[in-house]
């Protein structure tokens, strides 16, 4: 008998029957009734021996339930601080696509419109910077991050990107295209040039505030230093502004 609640039914039914035989020889117990009465022990001390077998089953069955429910509830809860952090931007990995096999001519036909192309794409081309993952915010130390949460941290990312979009779609363009506005932000940013940031993708503070609705303030620059130390900026100074360099 494997189960619990059978076998506690077959006890229980043995002592019925054996509270029978004792009450119908209250007034003489004749030798029969004694060896029945020997046979119903014996088989109720077996009944109890698979009883404590049965309870100890159920005792190892009822931990390693324990063990899976704790499992799982941490399972559940990694689960959820992922669904709770994912970053509103992730960077995605590019697999090599299938292409046919071409011949010689049209390999050089491509060969000469990728050229084409990677000349204009330089000229196109604006940096962004990448999101912040939740091992590098961890990397933080606490006295840099103070109240700052992950999601406050990506979202300055994102605040520069769009000023550094905006700039730099302004200095991709002919000037002449241009209204007024624009071109004294084009004229800036020229200005705002050195042989340093030859190459290089930057912002200063007046362009955020021109670009983003976010506030370049005590706080913001909590943010710049954190960035610096997840090494998505470098600061470079120099004739009375900073200009805050994408790595």
């Amino acid at each position: 008998m494997g189960d619990l609640e059978d076998i506690s039914h077959h006890i229980y039914d043995r002592i019925s029957s054996l509270q029978r035989i004792l009450d119908l020889s209250a007034v003489e117990f004749p030798q029969n009734k004694i060896k029945k009465l020997g046979q119903e022990l014996f088989a109720l001390e077996r009944l109890l021996e698979e009883f404590e077998k049965c309870a100890d089953r159920q005792k190892e069955q009822l931990k390693h339930l324990k063990e899976l429910e704790e499992s799982f509830q941490k399972d559940l809860e990694d689960v959820q601080h992922m669904k709770d952090n994912i970053p509103a931007h992730m960077a995605r990995k590019k697999g090599p696509a299938n292409e046919p096999a071409m011949n010689q001519s049209e390999a050089a036909d491509v060969k000469l419109a990728q050229q084409e192309n990677v000349k204009k794409t330089k000229k196109s081309f604006i940096r962004e910077m990448e999101s912040i993952t939740l091992p590098e915010f961890d990397s933080i130390p606490q006295y840099m991050r103070g109240r700052v949460s992950y999601h406050q941290l990506n979202a300055a990312v994102q605040s520069i990107n769009t000023a550094v979009i905006a700039k730099y779609k302004i200095l991709h363009q002919a000037v002449k295209t241009l209204n007024n506005h624009a071109r004294k932000l084009h004229q800036r940013f020229k200005e705002q040039e050195t042989a340093d940031t030859k190459g290089q993708f930057f912002v200063v503070e007046d362009d955020i505030r021109e670009f983003t609705q976010i506030k370049v303030d005590k706080r913001f620059q909590g943010m710049l230093s954190m960035l610096r130390h997840c090494q998505r900026l470098r600061e470079l100074r120099g004739g009375g502004i900073t200009r805050y360099v994408l790595l």
